[in-house]
């Protein structure tokens, strides 16, 4: 157990996910193993191709050593690294990157500090895994159909619009949320595992001689021996075998740290290392298999029943992907480094199980631009890797930190997660010669996220600043509001404030304006905390200010759904805020519209310029909040930064 998880003060929910739910174990299956499940299909053929220098015909050392490094890489990457280190460093249950930021407290770094930079990591490798999501569902389903083309070449030039038909299913029943995918995807792929397993096998049988392999000793010498390029090709393919490992600890949230693991080693992994055995036993025996050994493995009359299932299967591997990046998303807008988006809670009973609409779309679209861009599984092997490579290696980095704030020996710390660095840092090395064959794609898009949320942070405080020199103390407001002969509005007026101090600029704007303040006044704030959730008798603060005037502090975990009623409610319940306080209520909005000024105190005028138009788009405070339309009131002020 790690200590986020002993130190959890409410750790029912987490203790209900850990527990070895068959209906959690299949989920896991549907939703966090599809990817790197269907590694099979095109990561042991690039391998080999890569260390057979391109040729038509496998040659038997290199099929050893790729089936050696595949094998040693799922051990030491995925096994020991994720499955073993990385889950333990969760927040309360929660994994990901924003996770670890928030750990860290990076969240609230001062500019120019070491926190600062790590903070500008940490945020890069959020964005990488956005880059990494456009490409997963691409060449993962591309790699199924292009089976066609083993039984009739003919149908080559069909395979982008099958492709895309399925993407855009993909895509379309996201809305149905995770936890409907997982009870309808977890048994194929517990079928999809079980085919894996008996074609390895089968292929085992035919050449045993491959269980050689098994010896690292086997990769090491095929890399000392083949020359750094030819090396760096093969391992940047054969880390095509573990990209998909990284879904583990972004989907930690959603099942557990328990089911992961035990569904990865008592099924994923063996399931995984007989089938790359088994297709270097193909290899072997018929070098010309080169092309697709994956389907080379099963008889004849299994070909195309093999292709429907591969290509539900990889259906389902575009989930492990997007299920990460929802939640990647919510943790992302809770801590402030994203705006405000609609998010849809799709199911009652678990929390997590979310789905973004407008990142979804937006992720489909760059999934299709990626399919017509490169147009097979071969030129995206390419593109791919170089982002989760580089993802894993920030993971590994923030790991190491994590693990020395919480006390480990700083030594152990040092020579654990540096032997895990050095592999990432290799493997980074060997992607990296694929940046103009294509790994640019998804640097390209993270570095569009990355930007986005760098600007979105940095404007909010230049936003904050500016309030802060023209928000008014408590103290000078009240006492002003006694030399002023004010209309009285029956009824409580909520005013939304984003910070816990001051009065907020629209109500000091709709009492200037109107001559009038409601009977009751709220001040209320809502503050995302760097612990996935806050028990309810901990939300609200409740300070009274003045007779009928109260400053409410809400507090939300950076995993819930910030609703100012529900939060109003634990106040009165737990907080002795008075009931009648909902009586006839009102939720007074500042709609602020930014205006970008030219000069040196802020960022530059482009990248104020898209704070403002992502401000302008962004959710609704009112409907953010879960306030109902009919009860909210915007008042317009206008703020330069």
């Amino acid at each position: 157990m790690s200590q986020a998880e002993a130190a959890a003060p409410d750790g029912s929910d987490h203790a209900a996910r850990g527990t070895l739910r068959p209906a959690l174990l299949l989920g896991a299956l549907g939703v966090v193993y599809g990817d790197i499940g269907t590694s099979p299909l095109y990561a042991f053929k690039e391998a080999v191709r890569a260390a057979s220098s391109g040729g038509h015909a496998a040659e038997p050392i290199a099929v050893f050593g790729a089936v050696s490094l595949i094998l040693w890489a799922l051990i030491l990457i995925v096994s020991l690294k994720y499955a073993v280190l990385i889950l333990r460093a969760d927040n309360r249950g929660e994994g990901g990157i924003v996770a670890m930021l928030a750990l860290l407290g990076a969240r609230h770094a001062k500019p120019g500090s070491w926190q600062a930079l790590l903070l500008v990591v940490g945020l890069v490798g959020a964005a990488l895994l956005y880059g990494d999501g456009a490409i997963t569902p691409a060449i993962s389903v591309l790699s199924a159909v292009e089976g066609l083309k083993v039984e009739a070449p003919g149908l080559a030039r069909f395979v982008v619009p099958i492709t895309v038909v399925i993407l855009i299913g993909v895509f379309v029943v996201q809305s149905k949320g995770v936890a409907f995918i997982g009870r309808i995807f977890g048994p194929v792929m517990l079928v999809w595992f079980a085919v894996l397993t008996l074609l390895g096998l089968g292929g085992i049988l035919h050449n045993p001689e491959i269980l050689a392999a098994a010896n690292p000793f086997r990769a090491i010498d095929f890399l000392f021996h083949a020359g750094w390029h030819v090396s760096f090709a093969m391992l940047g393919a054969a880390f095509l075998a573990v990209t998909g490992g990284e879904a583990m600890y972004a989907d930690l949230g959603h099942f557990g740290a328990k089911p992961i693991r035990v569904a990865w080693f008592a099924l994923v992994l063996p399931a995984l290392v007989i089938n790359y055995f088994g297709q270097g036993a193909v290899l072997l025996a018929e070098p010309d298999a080169i092309e697709n050994p994956f389907y080379r493995l099963s008889p004849d009359w299994a070909h195309y029943p093999l292709i429907g299932l591969a290509t539900v299967a990889t259906v389902i591997a575009s989930q492990a992907i997007i299920s990460g990046v929802f939640s990647l998303t919510q943790q992302a807008i809770q801590l402030g480094f994203l705006p405000t988006m609609r998010i849809v809670q799709t199911a009652s009973d678990e929390r997590g199980q979310i789905y973004v609409p407008a990142v979804n779309w937006l992720l489909g679209i760059a999934t299709l631009t990626a399919v017509f861009v490169f147009g097979s599984s071969d030129a995206l092997a390419g593109a791919y890797g170089i982002a989760v490579s580089l993802l894993m290696a920030i993971t590994t980095l923030l790991a190491a930190l994590i693990a020395h704030k919480w006390g480990y020996n700083l030594y152990a710390v040092i020579a654990l997660n540096g032997f895990f660095l050095v592999i990432d840092l290799v493997f980074l090395g060997a992607n990296s010669v694929k940046l103009l064959e294509g790994g640019w794609f998804p640097l390209v898009l993270a570095g569009i996220v990355a930007l986005m949320m760098l600007t979105w942070r940095k404007g909010n405080h230049l936003v904050e600043q500016a309030r802060a020199s023209l928000r008014q103390p408590e103290d000078v407001f009240l006492s002003g509001l006694q030399h002023r002969d004010l209309v009285r509005v029956r009824g409580t007026g909520a005013f939304l404030s984003a910070a816990t101090h001051g009065i907020p600029l629209h109500l000091s704007r709709f009492v200037e304006r109107s001559h009038a303040l409601p009977e009751r006044v709220l001040i209320v704030s809502a503050q995302y905390e760097e612990t996935p959730t806050v028990p309810e008798n901990e939300r609200g603060h409740v300070t009274l200010l003045a007779p009928n005037f109260y400053r409410v502090t809400l507090r939300y975990g950076f995993m819930e759904d910030a609703s100012v009623p529900d939060g109003l409610a634990c106040a009165i319940a737990h907080r002795h805020l008075p009931a009648h306080v909902l009586d006839d209520l009102t939720v007074f909005v500042g709609h602020e519209t930014i205006i970008p000024k030219s000069d040196d105190r802020g960022m530059a005028t482009w990248r104020e310029g898209l704070y403002a138009f992502m401000q302008r788009n962004a959710e609704r405070t009112g409907a953010f909040f879960g306030v109902p339309t009919r009860q909210v009131v915007e008042v317009g002020t206008e703020i330069e930064i």
